[in-house]
């Protein structure tokens, strides 16, 4: 995916919902930080956007934009990519999380703007999930000196998840960070 892909998603769902402010919590909230030239492979392999909405305590909006714009919906056949109507309770995120929002506003998005993780929490986040495409995206971003490993533990440290869970991230930040 491609920053402009991603503000297309933004504005097609602000409008849907008939709400501005839309939060990206996937992957591809990367691309609202990091120029996708600077970005490597496995970060932009996602066609796939979750978008989520401050003020959505039933998940209406949530519900309208995967229905508009979600897989297999003549959106996505017409782009190639799509939005995932998610809550922001989806994922699990580090204590702050809302404070560091990266904002992404521009004149492809109007008239929405999104709201993205920041790089480290998307990492964090994506590390709780824990499949093999997630830590692929984390590993990658680390080799290619976007993330800071020693944020990323940092981070882990606020999460409150079962304790098998953090032992589970603690060993995999670990092979990054016992050595420094």
């Amino acid at each position: 995916m491609r920053r402009e892909q991603l503000e297309h998603v933004l504005r097609a769902a602000s409008q849907i919902a008939e709400d501005p402010d839309v939060v990206v919590i996937g992957s591809q909230s990367i691309l609202a930080a990091i120029p996708e030239e600077r970005l490597p492979r496995e970060a932009t392999a996602s066609m796939e956007v979750d978008v989520a909405f401050f003020d959505d305590p039933d998940n209406r909006k949530s519900d309208q934009v995967d229905g508009a714009i979600g897989e297999l919906s003549p959106f996505h056949e017409m782009n190639g990519y799509y939005a995932q109507g998610v809550s922001v309770s989806t994922a699990t995120l580090p204590r702050g999380w809302r404070d560091r929002l990266v904002l992404v506003e521009s004149q492809s998005t109007q008239p929405g703007r999104g709201y993205a993780l920041d790089p480290h929490d998307c990492v964090v986040s994506k590390l709780v999930a824990g499949r093999e495409k997630d830590h692929a995206f984390a590993n990658a971003l680390i080799e290619a000196g976007l993330i800071d490993p020693m944020v990323v533990a940092a981070r882990i440290d606020t999460l409150e998840v079962d304790p098998r869970v953090m032992d589970r991230l603690k060993r995999w930040i670990g092979m990054y960070t016992s050595a420094e």
